[in-house]
């Protein structure tokens, strides 16, 4: 039988329970703090002081109190002092954010990926010249950063590399460029864009209060993630969510995979631009069909609601897998979604089982491209919110 927690063990899990709730919800009263987790006052003192002393919180007057009696202290993030890295690597574009405690965005970077360009020294630079700018006495407590394996050819086509090995060059060469400010450089996690970009929602966008999300993105290809029960689903080794490659139609075309008729051969970059006879890549150019449909372009019309109907084919098929709460849209699929709402509403009403589809919410982000670079800050300061005083000493 396992020994009941010790004293010290409550302690450090109630201490993550506060700053968590603190870094999610922003600055929080003494008050609320009791009253939404169910701890008395004196515990709720004891543990800010806690947090405070170690640099993470600081407590103060509300600035807008006007009533009689003693105000309840207002517990604020440090976030100034206390961030952490995130970066993304998609298709056609790298970001890179210094981001505080709290969720607030301190430093932003974001440049063009190009084909066959370096991945890595752009963000390690941007790590430099923010590094060289930032207060001695602040701490960084990690970095995180969403990962699109794909990348572009010169002649404009995509490719599936290698994610093992971009995700290991990417953490080597961050953790490099941080260990010359660093003594002991923070881990670099790095995850799936569309798992972060479902954490980031469900966390602080559209999702929140949702603990069944399905998020899709589109890039130039498509993935998923999948939240259950509260809980990331991302499979043996994280490499789940590939649901880009679902195969929906046998007789369709040859996908990048190797296989035939998967899903993203539908619904992707590509089959939106084949079916609109237009060439270009990217997002710019699936904005551009979306818009063209929208002023009256009937070639382009007919193209949107093609890839709609396939649009909602798969979400049905996903709805009755998992019977999300909802449904999220992100990347490309964003204006895809809703310029062709018509077509993936009418094919989950016909494929979807009642049970699974009544409830089910579709949605776009409310972090719109950023999804997954606040979903790789939320991913860096896992450990810290994990264990404040053992993540802050480090």
């Amino acid at each position: 039988m396992r020994a009941s927690p010790t004293q010290e063990e409550i302690r450090r899990h109630n201490l993550g329970v506060l700053l968590r709730y603190v870094h999610v919800k922003g600055p929080t009263s003494r008050a609320e703090l009791t009253a939404s987790l169910g701890l008395n006052r004196s515990t709720i003192g004891a543990l800010t002081a806690d947090l405070t002393a170690a640099g993470l919180v600081r407590e103060e007057l509300p600035r807008d109190h006007g009533r009689t009696g003693r105000p309840s202290l207002v517990v604020r993030p440090e976030h100034e002092r206390v961030y952490a890295y995130a970066f993304a690597v998609e298709v056609d574009r790298l970001t890179a954010a210094r981001v505080g405690l709290g969720g607030v965005v301190l430093d932003r970077h974001e440049v063009p990926r190009g084909p066959d360009a370096d991945v890595v020294e752009p963000l390690a630079a941007f790590v430099r010249r923010t590094e060289s700018a930032v207060g001695a006495d602040t701490v960084c407590v990690g970095s995180g950063a969403a990962v699109s394996a794909m990348a572009r050819r010169a002649d404009g086509r995509v490719y599936l590399g290698d994610a093992a090995e971009l995700e290991e060059t990417l953490a080597a060469g961050l953790t490099a460029a941080l260990s010359e400010f660093r003594k002991a450089a923070p881990p670099v996690a790095v995850r799936n864009v569309a798992d972060l970009a479902a954490l980031a929602e469900h966390t602080r966008g559209v999702a929140v209060g949702c603990d069944n999300v399905i998020y899709l993105h589109g890039d130039a290809g498509v993935g998923g993630g999948i939240i259950a029960g509260g809980r990331a689903v991302t499979g043996h080794g994280g490499h789940g969510g590939e649901v880009g490659h679902m195969v929906v139609n046998p007789q369709g075309r040859g996908c990048g995979c190797g296989s035939q008729g998967c899903w993203e051969t539908e619904i992707g970059e590509y089959a939106l631009l084949r079916a609109a006879d237009r060439d270009g890549t990217g997002r710019q150019a699936v904005s551009d069909v979306v818009d063209a449909a929208r002023r009256g372009d009937v070639v382009a019309q007919a193209a949107v609601r093609q890839v709609g109907r396939w649009l909602g084919f798969g979400v049905a098929n996903l709805v009755n897998i998992f019977n999300p709460e909802m449904v999220i849209f992100g990347g490309t699929l964003r204006d895809v979604y809703l310029a062709s709402a018509t077509q993936v509403r009418e094919r989950l009403t016909r494929m979807a089982l009642p049970a699974c589809r009544e409830h089910v919410r579709l949605r776009t982000p409310d972090l719109a491209d950023d999804a997954p670079l606040y979903g790789a800050a939320e991913l860096a300061f896992e450990r810290l919110l994990a264990d404040p005083l053992d993540a802050a000493a480090a």
